[in-house]
């Protein structure tokens, strides 16, 4: 097959990934006797290779516009058993990373769609605002990107093992699961600005609340169950002294408790639950904390402060299970913002394949 010159670079990431792996293990004498003599034989031919795979991306580029379960079905079979396994571990290592993943996911959507844009490690997303000093996980995300790579290189985006990883990190800390939609592409920028105009802040108001989620296309019933992520992780203190100290629709004796740690100045760092009574499971405690005013967050307790999710607060304060399928569906419906986005396949999540 003749190719033309002047192909789109989402379609040449899958070859440059596969042709980086088998390059890679060449450059080392020691690797060969790893190496079958059929990929010795793939990497001898390497250009012909990326020009074979360069025609069948090119059959495959409408594949990526519509999200599937199955989507890596063929091309990766055994994705979710090697996204559970690391998973499982770093939460072993470190409960606090099942939040600290569902949040990175939560902060990459909202920023041009799931991409994996918050990955990388240019263009000032991943230190704007919201993110800076904050957000966490990435080394999790890599350690699992890499062993995704051995098994189907070039294959699999790394905004997709993000979104596996949100979930898996709610399960295995006691949530919900759920079918991950996969087919995502990543992208090729990244954008502080964007991070700085979508995320929403600590300090934000229900009126503040509903309008950033619904410019996403969720709903406010999605933004309250979305919300009770934060019956997982920590906070620094900089991120709620303002609602210890000045906020008048809180529990004294729980803004003391929290004063302990966070002073008026200084000890921004130190970090606090968000949930204080089930910090590293995943329940309706967060919803129960706000119906005493123990939110953490100003945003928190606007979700029950006399406005129109306090009824929804109330029932999933009751029920874990309405909450549960509420939060799952909220996920996959957060899950497909931006699908089918142009992008590529990136060998490494910190950058862009050149």
């Amino acid at each position: 097959m003749r190719m033309h010159a002047t192909l789109p670079r989402s379609t040449i990431s899958r070859g440059q990934c596969v042709y980086a792996h088998l390059k890679s293990k060449l450059q080392r004498p020691y690797c060969f006797s790893s190496l079958s003599q059929q990929q010795v034989a793939m990497a001898a031919r390497a250009p012909t290779l990326v020009q074979c795979l360069l025609a069948v991306s090119l059959l495959s580029l409408a594949a990526h516009a519509q999200l599937s379960p199955t989507f890596y079905a063929s091309s990766c079979p055994n994705l979710q058993s090697i996204v559970r396994a690391a998973m499982t571990q770093a939460v072993s290592n470190e409960r606090r990373i099942g939040a600290s993943l569902l949040r990175l996911f939560f902060h990459d959507c909202f920023v041009q769609g799931c991409d994996g844009s918050i990955l990388l490690d240019a263009g000032g997303e991943k230190t704007a605002g919201p993110n800076a000093n904050s957000v966490r996980g990435f080394e999790v995300i890599d350690t699992i990107k890499t062993n995704v790579e051995a098994a189907c290189p070039g294959v699999v985006s790394c905004a997709d093992i993000l979104a596996l990883a949100a979930r898996d990190g709610t399960f295995l800390l006691g949530g919900p699961s759920w079918n991950v939609p996969l087919g995502r592409r990543d992208s090729t920028t990244a954008s502080a600005s964007l991070a700085n105009q979508n995320l929403p802040p600590p300090t934000a108001s229900l009126a503040t609340l509903v309008s950033l989620f619904g410019r996403q296309g969720l709903s406010a019933r999605d933004m309250t169950a979305l919300s009770g992520a934060h019956t997982i992780g920590q906070a620094r203190c900089t991120i709620f002294r303002a609602r210890i100290y000045g906020d008048a629709n809180i529990d004294p004796s729980f803004a003391a408790l929290r004063q302990q740690t966070c002073p008026r100045s200084g000890c921004d760092g130190n970090l606090a639950p968000i949930d204080a009574q089930t910090p590293v499971t995943f329940d309706t405690a967060y919803f129960t904390n706000l119906l005493s005013r123990r939110g953490l967050f100003h945003s928190d307790q606007e979700l029950f402060n006399g406005g129109s999710q306090d009824a929804l607060v109330r029932q999933y304060s009751a029920s874990s299970s309405l909450f549960n399928s509420d939060f799952a569906a909220a996920m996959i419906k957060m899950g497909n913002i931006g699908a089918g986005n142009a992008g590529q396949i990136r060998c490494n999540c910190r950058v862009v394949n050149s």
